[in-house]
């Protein structure tokens, strides 16, 4: 299993980083004893005071497309709260991230997925602190690969199952969780669309069911599209042609970046903040929690953004 798999690698990570500086020390070899004394304080602040922080990061977004009805609509995004990994001593990080995402008192929450680590009972746990959430038009999900049925023993992307327990859950807080559909939202004379697709990732253990087609049946011109993997945004979402702006989450930032570039950029792959072609865009989350609560300069984030419209 991934997790005995996780601890029994921190576990001998641990042991070897005690080993070699205590090999360094006896040695006086100063220059690998200042490579463990950096890497055991990037392992301690990332665990203690990295994973604590939360940046309320504001974006905005324009678009000549947009209905001007929704000139300045503000977005809340989330995604990758893993609330598996705020227990003990962690408990407390889940009520703040809730209570900020209600300050900036939005016109739409959005969660782009990974709500569990690996059980739906970890969400049963924090029911009565996401249920909080609270916004004019509701809060709108997808779900992530962590939020797949089996996902822990999945080697077939093709064949695995959303969690049922998980969705009734996340129903049961009054989420509209979009499987692969949308919802319309009316202001006035102008609408806008709110479309998510199941995950759609491009590894053979990553659940893949997203179907723009599907989700967008019916959709209004001006569409956000949510989908968990941010790989789907170039593989199916930019071909079919009509969200003009994806949300995204799932890469976590690595959760770890040195002076904000992550290493896991060199892949030049969609990781973290904003990416264009033509007149869609895509944006990428850091996400919130993770399941190994660890962050060093990648930081936990929501994100605030704000609809413009480019002609107004």
């Amino acid at each position: 299993m991934i997790i005995i798999r996780f601890i029994i690698i921190t576990v001998l990570f641990v042991i070897a980083l005690t080993a070699v500086t205590i090999w360094a020390y006896k040695r006086r070899q100063k220059l690998v004893m200042a490579g463990a004394a950096v890497v055991w304080y990037i392992a301690l602040y990332g665990t203690f005071v990295g994973f604590q922080k939360l940046e309320v990061n504001h974006q905005t977004y324009t678009s000549a497309e947009l209905p001007k009805a929704f000139d300045g609509y503000k977005i809340v995004l989330f995604s990758d709260a893993h609330v598996g990994s705020y227990t003990g001593r962690n408990e407390w990080l889940l009520q703040r991230a809730v209570d900020s995402i209600n300050a900036q008192k939005p016109d739409m929450i959005v969660f782009t997925g990974d709500l569990q680590n690996v059980d739906p009972q970890e969400i049963a746990e924090h029911l009565s602190t996401l249920s909080q959430l609270k916004a004019k038009d509701g809060v709108y999900s997808v779900l992530g690969n962590h939020d797949y049925d089996k996902y822990l023993l999945q080697k077939d992307g093709l064949d695995t199952q959303p969690c049922p327990e998980t969705i009734a859950l996340e129903k049961r807080m009054g989420w509209h969780v979009l499987q692969n559909e949308n919802c319309i939202i009316v202001r006035g004379s102008d609408t806008l669309t709110i479309a998510g697709m199941d995950n759609d990732g491009d590894g053979e253990r990553f659940p893949q069911r997203g179907d723009v087609k599907k989700a967008l049946q019916g959709a209004t011109p001006f569409v956000i599209m949510l989908e968990h993997d941010p790989s789907g945004w170039r593989r199916k979402i930019l071909p079919d042609g009509r969200a003009q702006l994806t949300l995204s989450g799932h890469t976590h930032n690595m959760q770890f970046a040195l002076f904000g570039w992550a290493p896991m950029k060199l892949t030049g792959k969609e990781i973290n903040g904003w990416y264009e072609e033509g007149r869609q865009s895509l944006f990428v989350t850091a996400g919130l929690g993770g399941l190994i609560p660890f962050r060093f300069g990648a930081t936990g984030e929501i994100v605030v953004i704000e609809l413009k419209n480019a002609k107004m």
